[in-house]
């Protein structure tokens, strides 16, 4: 029963060491720096210049709390 239990824990350590490890890659990321009130996104076409005032309204009803 110790060498079942035994291993048992040796398949559940190494499983969980190769799931680790899998999230390790050598190959490389696209990294976005982020600078506070800049967005860095691609341009919305849906967004008209008569939209934004909108938008600038309802921000400011809702966060003039904060």
């Amino acid at each position: 029963m110790k060498r079942m239990i035994r291993l048992l824990t040796v398949w559940v350590v190494s499983a969980l060491l190769l799931a680790g490890l899998a999230g390790c890659s050598m190959e490389p990321r696209s990294v976005t720096m982020h600078e506070p009130g800049v967005y860095k996104g691609a341009k919305d076409p849906l967004l008209a210049l008569q939209n934004q005032q909108v938008l600038i309204d309802r921000l400011k009803l809702v966060q003039t709390d904060r």
